[in-house]
């Protein structure tokens, strides 16, 4: 018989599949869930005092391809225009995705991650840098991104997607 921790950590997959490739990764460290855990407040409550849609955090598979790309970005928006593609999983296209990087992710975020949602059509990619205390953001514009704005640890963030969302970036480290 399996033990309780054994069947919880089955349920808890930290594997993406990235290019055809199984990726393992290790469970965040404390800052970058800080960091996610404050942003996500900030983006839910803006999401949902407008009736926008739905923010959702890791781990949550985002199915672009089976067996092909299966990503986990750390925060995922989908609107209610999309609401159809969050099934037991995500199963499509969301609006918006954030990567908050590390020192061992940077390559994966930074390069690989940023071409796979360009590549599918993410309209929105934010890379939150926690240890730099920086946030970019990236659009899509004609099926490439493009940086829309870089914010330091004491700018007010904005965001296309969100169009009235402000807050000073330091209140999330």
């Amino acid at each position: 018989m399996k033990s309780t921790e054994t069947i919880i950590w089955q349920d808890w997959d930290l594997s993406q599949i990235i290019n055809g490739e199984e990726i393992m990764s290790p469970s965040p460290k404390t800052p970058h869930q800080k960091a996610s855990r404050k942003l996500q407040r900030i983006l839910e409550d803006y999401a949902d005092d407008h009736n926008l849609g739905e923010v959702w955090d890791a781990p949550m598979d985002v199915i672009f391809e089976e067996n092909y790309n299966r990503l986990q970005p750390d925060l995922i928006f989908i609107s209610k225009e999309k609401e159809e593609i969050v099934q037991e999983w995500i199963r499509g296209v969301p609006d918006m995705v954030v990567e908050i990087v590390s020192k061992s992710t940077i390559k994966m975020d930074t390069v690989v991650k940023k071409e796979i949602y360009e590549r599918y059509g993410v309209q929105e990619y934010w890379l939150l840098k926690p240890e730099k205390r920086l946030l970019e953001i990236y659009v899509l514009n004609n099926g490439r991104y493009e940086m829309y704005a870089s914010f330091s640890e004491n700018d007010v963030v904005s965001s296309p997607l969100f169009h009235e969302l402000a807050f000073k970036l330091n209140i999330i480290f």
